[in-house]
């Protein structure tokens, strides 16, 4: 690396450094200016290929992803904040590994943002007389990310390389049994400790039962929103976007505002996503120009699948997923002298099948890995949760957890 990649690398090592630390150490100051930090160090990288290097490309793609990922994301957030799942009693250690492979398979069909922004709030109210971090870190890696694995809408990456040509159901063929495992694995962990959890609640709260709570689902006109993002994820662009925005406005005005009370449903988690991305979007440019510049003499010549998976792998847990899954598909193009996406999975299915899974499994592995997990976050806390700071989901969550559980996915699958 030259010192000129170094320097323009610094504004999104220390966006990253201040998201890690700020929280922790000066928490009171984070909150009234992160705005501030992202949007400026975002504002350097920016300037720096606008005025200095005039590489207006780089930046229209770079500004192209984000207002994709953020009409996405957005569009989600308002209509499934306008569906409100009532639920009933509090939730033992069985109804919560239910719960969370009802929300792995959802993940699939709405996506890991849409599966994760209708579930979250009846997933705190489920447990809100025991709920703990283990209960919203495990629904990121499961709702939220792991669990969307088998098709194109359910993770961005893997809609990505539907669109490069990997056909729609190559991913389910070839995901399953690694989707399977991996769920399996964290839903049997996330058992244990939500066990051990439920037996130190008092007896009252285990037994828990109430004449006045029930099932019950209100704001069902959202579901024809929500067909309708889905529906626009396989538009081109900018119609695409359009037609998400349209039906975020409609669905902000035709739901009833008993139903958004209900869920305390406000704009702050949007926003602060939406903020801190715009900020990791532009400052990441140089980070993925190096990547797609030097992953193949990096990988060398015709590299194990497992490379692919943990480079990926890593790579996703430190910047957005989605891109990531794109530098290192072109990666494996350049490494096979292979341009066509056909004859790429008849050469390499292995490796595009390790892109895939490192890209969506490892965007679990931090908050800024994939979009919803810092909503998720942010929604969380809003509804008075404490979750765990940038590190301390790492080292208390993602390491001691999550990763056992993709060793294990890269021994059976990658490993040869």
């Amino acid at each position: 690396m030259t010192l000129g990649d170094f320097i323009l690398l610094v504004p999104f090592v220390l966006l990253l450094g201040a998201m890690a630390l700020a929280p922790v150490c000066a928490p009171g100051w984070w909150l009234r200016h992160y705005a501030k930090v992202a949007l400026g160090l975002g504002a350097m990288t920016a300037g720096w290929y606008a005025f200095a290097l005039r590489d207006w490309h780089s930046l229209g793609a770079a500004a192209h992803e984000y207002f994709g990922f953020i009409a996405l994301v957005g569009s989600l957030f308002v209509v499934s904040g306008g569906i409100h799942l009532g639920v009933k009693g509090e939730a033992t250690p069985l109804k919560n590994v239910i719960f969370l492979f009802i929300g792995a398979l959802a993940a699939n069909i709405l996506g890991t943002t849409g599966a994760a922004m209708l579930l979250i709030r009846p997933w705190i109210r489920m447990n809100k007389y025991r709920v703990t971090a283990h209960h919203l870190v495990f629904f990121i890696f499961i709702v939220a990310n792991v669990g969307g694995c088998l098709t194109p809408i359910g993770d961005p990456p893997l809609f990505l390389g539907y669109l490069q040509g990997v056909p729609f159901w190559w991913v389910a063929k070839n995901c399953w049994p690694a989707w399977l495992l991996a769920n399996g694995l964290l839903l049997g962990i996330f058992y244990a400790l939500d066990r051990k959890n439920f037996l130190r609640a008092p007896r009252p709260v285990r037994e828990k039962e109430t004449a006045s709570e029930t099932w019950t689902i209100d704001g069902l006109p959202n579901l024809f929103f929500l067909a309708v993002i889905l529906g626009a994820v396989f538009a081109p662009s900018p119609g695409r976007e359009i037609l998400m925005a349209a039906a975020a406005v409609g669905s902000w005005f035709t739901t009833k505002k008993s139903v958004h009370a209900a869920n305390g449903f406000n704009f702050h988690p949007i926003q602060e996503v939406a903020v801190l991305f715009a900020g990791i979007f532009a400052t990441m440019i140089p980070a993925l120009a190096w990547l797609d510049h030097h992953a193949a003499s990096l990988l060398g010549q015709n590299p194990s699948p497992g490379i692919f998976f943990w480079g990926t792998g890593v790579l996703s847990a430190g910047l957005d997923n989605a891109p990531t899954y794109l530098g290192f598909l072109s990666a494996l193009r350049g490494t096979s002298g292979t341009a066509e996406i056909s004859e790429l999975l008849a050469s390499h299915a292995p490796q595009v099948l390790a892109i895939s899974l490192g890209a969506v499994f490892f965007g679990a592995a931090t908050y800024i890995g994939n979009g919803p997990n810092f909503m998720v976050k942010a929604i969380a806390e809003q509804n008075g949760v404490k979750m765990p700071s940038f590190l301390a989901f790492v080292v208390k969550f993602s390491l001691p957890f999550l990763l056992p559980v993709l060793a294990i996915v890269w021994l059976l699958f990658f490993r040869g």
